[in-house]
């Protein structure tokens, strides 16, 4: 099983499901937000304007992935 999980734009996802950009590598965790476009803490992936884009690369949400954290 992998790691990832390509996801398209799903509006389905548990609120603290982290996310991985599939270009830079850069994490989305809602639990922190992103504080350069000022998206505040809590604030779930589903719930992210429709243009956010990756902090770091300018990737489009479709190319995040959802983050399977090892237990």
């Amino acid at each position: 099983m992998t790691k990832f999980e390509n996801l398209g734009i799903r509006q389905d996802l548990a609120d603290g499901v982290r996310l991985e950009c599939g270009i830079c590598w850069i994490v989305y965790d809602p639990a922190d937000g992103d504080e350069a476009a000022q998206i505040a803490p809590g604030t779930p992936f589903a719930a992210l304007p429709n243009d956010w884009r990756c902090p770091n690369c300018d990737a489009p949400k479709s190319k995040f992935m959802a983050v399977e954290d090892d237990v």
